[in-house]
């Protein structure tokens, strides 16, 4: 058996690496600064999307729902002046922020009922899901005979 020394200082990753990452097509990895974090629940009547976006007005944001994927977006633009106390110079600065996230919705969702809320710097998505899915209570059967 042959022992190769590795040097941790050349330590690069490989193209193998970059093809086994989870999410090597969706890219996620490279926007995780722009992107804002997703929790997803389920319980036995509705799915919650809460997605952190603090800083934001619910007008920013556009939710809506095509051919059963949610798509969560929102744009903000800012524009800041600055002057000096003579008037020699004067800057003006430009700032758009935005982000787009999508989910495939499962065939269990009514997608008719589905709302949204915005407090406190998290959008909630409430996404309730079809009666038919819904869990039935239990059922007492007698005994005959």
């Amino acid at each position: 058996m042959t022992l190769i020394k590795r040097n941790p200082a050349l330590n690069f990753p490989s193209i193998f690496e970059e093809f086994l990452k989870p999410d090597f097509f969706g890219g996620m990895q490279n926007f995780t600064g722009n992107v804002p974090a997703v929790n997803i629940l389920e319980n036995d009547t509705n799915f919650m999307v809460e997605l952190a976006a603090p800083g934001l007005k619910k007008e920013d944001f556009e939710v809506e729902v095509d051919q059963q994927i949610l798509t969560i977006s929102a744009e903000v633009k800012n524009e800041v002046n600055e002057t000096s106390e003579n008037g020699k110079y004067s800057r003006r600065e430009f700032s758009y922020q935005s982000f787009k996230r999508s989910f495939n919705l499962p065939e269990t969702v009514n997608e008719e009922q589905i709302a949204a809320t915005y407090e406190n710097g998290v959008l909630k998505v409430m996404l309730p899901k079809k009666e038919e899915v819904l869990p039935k209570p239990k059922k007492l059967i007698s005994i005959e005979g």
